[in-house]
């Protein structure tokens, strides 16, 4: 042998031979094949793999020219476990293999034998699962990680071993796509120390904030050592708020209990809890920023809230409830009640029938006994509904396909009860998960045609008039194709008989979802095949005698908003869905520039549902992702883009950050304004973006957002903005004035936050 490849192959097994360093990983980000479709025997270790092509993953397979569908598809990986990888390791617990995030489901097969789906380990020789894409929709965002015992006879030690991963797409994008490592490694002590702090959110008592931070050894072994270190620091100011460090020993299976306590602050701190393990290796590292509220307190005194223009059809039900906020009772008065309609002095609610076409002026007036505010509303009866954007709450971002009727009334009752319908919110609806599953061999309709509900809403009609008789109105999910994303009855051919099911439960708001359509559609590519099935259930509602407002959710396909209103929509979905990241929220929220000029009174672009409070898709729940001042970046924006407001969290769970944010009158009203002008981005320079939009009372609504990871010092051209002289300034979220300015105004702006204001012009 030469003697250079002699020392070459020594060297080699050298290698080979050292004890691998602890926490070293095999990687599993490289190597992959890929093919859509499905077939159970694409798990076996033996396949040949003719017809398979190479695929990177991190990167949805759309991305990479691979096909545009909504259904399975399947990826195939061969990799050496090394033998030493568990000789080495000194905890023998498990090895963790992780395949990073998936879009949306996957179930996961190591040679030839199922290991789990979507992040929960089966045992050895388990079935598949057919319905492991029906799983909790909060799963897409979430690493999928499984953990095998060393001795699991799926592993193959010292040998090839083949991972195979069938993954189901429900929309947008889809496949393996990163965001977390991919890789195989003997679990440490961090993978069995819990330490979530987010997961128990910062608490308002008094003037103080408080925490509970719970530290967990889920080790059966092994007794948890180390140190534990929390710094906290405002994220404007700089300034140092908590700096703690105390010694941690917790036994197997047990936890440690840490509170502190802050004094509230009007800003963000960020926290930093770091946690050192006696027996060395990398330390557990978690980042928190707190709450903070910036709506003031509701007053005692009356105040009228909510839109300033109501429209509605001639002749068919009408149901409205004044919003106004101050301490109850309020006795209501209203002047120009035209026709039958009818008002409760106690609650503010207004029902009968609309009259005749015309618009009417309502002189309405709240009175308690701390005073009384007046306002005008005016009554538009003619061809438009929605002359507002609409604002309520949805189902689907809390609770997914675990949605029932208990939930639906419970979100109702809160809407009372926390005050939420006396700023305007006012749509309750249910999204998906409440017709008869495609899949049951129950009937899904009856013999004339009307569609079968399943057991979790029993009685819609009966649904419908508890939610009317808290003065709020009722929404409802289907879709155009035969199934809905969840797999239940959509309405494809049966689109009259629904239109007529839905008026008589009283259903005031219908969201129409793409869904299945796609697997009857004629040509995707074709703008009127993209438009025939809202054209037709538009025709539908139509016919019954009832407003019912009109939701096209088809992701923004053959640019929608451009042709949504033709199709009778009152508003339509620009975009994939929203989940509550920054990365999703950011996207989506700044991306809405080519769109502004269809939104208008009647007809809205809507980028997707609220991500605040506690969201999960169901049935599983967790605080929003989204920091505090992402959260205030949320509102500002979709208030600024006059966009539809749907809340998509557990309303039972209301934490008072949320509620704050949620209940701000005057940013409210920058998304209500009459005038219905979606904001523009108007300046941007390095991480800043300014948006702005003009509003009816002649003034100007701006947003100061900071795109950056750190805060920023920004001074606002106001001549940019086309404002001129000194206009009035006055802070939204604080609800305060700030004085005439003129040049440039300058604002301090937190991390991925806002600073939200409106220029009253100058005279």
């Amino acid at each position: 042998m030469v003697p250079f490849l002699r020392r070459s192959l020594q060297a080699i097994l050298l290698l080979f031979a050292l004890p691998l360093a602890s926490g070293e990983a095999v990687r599993l980000d490289g190597g992959w094949t890929f093919k859509p479709g499905d077939n159970p025997a694409w798990a076996a270790p033996s396949l040949a793999e003719g017809g398979w092509k190479p695929i990177k993953v991190g990167l949805a397979w759309q991305k990479q020219g691979y096909e545009q569908l909504q259904g399975h598809a399947w990826y195939r990986l061969s990799f050496t476990l090394p033998e030493r990888l568990r000789q080495d390791d000194r905890l023998k617990e498990g090895l963790r293999l992780s395949i990073g995030q998936v879009a949306d489901f996957d179930e996961c097969y190591l040679n030839g034998q199922r290991v789990g789906a979507n992040g929960q380990v089966a045992p050895p020789d388990s079935a598949p699962d057919p319905d492991f894409w029906k799983a909790d929709e909060g799963l897409p965002g979430r690493p999928r990680v499984y953990v095998l015992r060393p001795d699991d006879p799926r592993l193959r030690w010292g040998q090839v071993n083949v991972l195979a991963v069938r993954v189901y797409m429900v929309s947008g994008w889809g496949g393996l796509t990163g965001g977390e490592p991919m890789e195989a490694r003997m679990i440490d002590h961090a993978d069995l120390t819990s330490l979530e702090p987010a997961r128990e959110p910062f608490a308002f008592e008094g003037a103080r904030l408080t925490k509970r931070v719970l530290l967990t050894n889920r080790s059966s072994r092994w007794q948890l050592r180390g140190t534990l270190e929390i710094q906290g620091a405002g994220l404007l100011s700089g300034q140092p708020v908590l700096a703690r460090r105390l010694q941690v020993r917790v036994a197997p299976g047990g936890h440690q209990e840490v509170r502190f306590a802050i004094p509230q602050r009007e800003e963000a701190c960020r926290f930093t809890y770091r946690l050192r393990f006696q027996e060395g290796g990398v330390p557990m590292e978690r980042i928190e920023e707190s709450p903070y509220l910036l709506t003031p307190k509701t007053r005692r005194a009356p105040r009228i809230n909510g839109p300033q223009v109501l429209g509605a059809r001639p002749g068919n039900p009408f149901l409205w409830t004044i919003p106004a906020s101050g301490q109850r009772p309020l006795r209501f008065k209203v002047q120009g009640l035209p026709g039958d309609l009818r008002l409760d002095p106690a609650s503010g609610m207004i029902e009968g029938t609309t009259p005749p076409a015309g618009t009417y002026p309502l002189r309405i007036q709240a009175s308690n006994a701390h005073g009384s505010d007046t306002r005008t509303v005016d009554l538009v009866a003619g061809p438009r509904l929605a002359l507002t954007p609409p604002m309520g709450w949805n189902s689907w971002n809390a609770w997914g396909l675990a949605v029932d009727e208990e939930k639906v009334v419970a979100s109702a009752r809160t809407f009372v009860e926390k005050g939420l319908r006396d700023h305007g919110w006012n749509y309750v609806n249910i999204d998906d998960g409440w017709e008869i599953p495609e899949n049951s061999a129950a009937p899904k309709r009856e013999a004339d045609g009307r569609i079968r509900v399943n057991g979790k809403f029993p009685d819609m009609a009966r649904l419908g008039r508890r939610i009317h008789e808290q003065g709020l109105r009722f929404g409802i999910y289907s879709s155009p194709g035969p199934a809905t994303c969840g797999g239940y009855t959509g309405s494809y051919g049966f689109e009259a008989q629904d239109a007529a099911s839905y008026a008589a439960w009283g259903v005031d708001y219908l969201k129409y979802d793409w869904c299945s359509y796609s697997t009857v559609a004629k040509n995707l590519t074709s703008l009127e095949e993209l438009q025939k099935p809202y054209r037709k259930m538009d025709q539908a509602l139509r016919q019954v005698n009832r407003d019912i407002v009109y939701s096209l959710c088809q992701y923004g396909m053959g640019d929608v908003w451009t042709w949504g209103e033709a199709a009778g929509g009152q508003l339509w979905r620009t975009t994939y869905d929203i989940d509550d990241t920054w990365k999703k929220l950011s996207a989506i929220g700044f991306a809405q520039t080519a769109n502004a000029a269809y939104a208008g009174p009647g007809h809205w672009n809507d980028p997707d549902m609220l991500v605040v409070g506690w969201v999960g898709w169901g049935p599983s729940l967790h605080p929003s992702r989204l920091t505090p001042d992402e959260q205030y970046t949320h509102l500002s924006l979709w208030s600024l883009l006059a966009a539809p407001l749907l809340i998509g969290c557990d309303l039972t769970r209301l934490d008072a950050f949320t509620l704050n944010l949620l209940t701000n009158d005057e940013v409210l009203a920058v998304d209500q304004d009459r005038l219905g002008r979606q904001a523009t981005p108007v300046i941007q320079e390095g991480s800043i973006q300014v948006w702005a939009r003009e509003l009816s009372d002649g003034g100007l609504a701006f947003g100061v957002f900071n795109l950056g990871e750190t805060a920023a010092t920004y001074r606002v051209d106001l001549a940019k903005l086309g404002l001129q002289g000194s206009p009035q300034l006055r802070d939204l979220w604080r609800q305060k004035d700030l004085g005439p300015s003129a040049g440039a105004h300058p604002v301090r702006v937190a991390p991925h936050g806002v600073v939200l204001l409106k220029a009253s012009r100058a005279r």
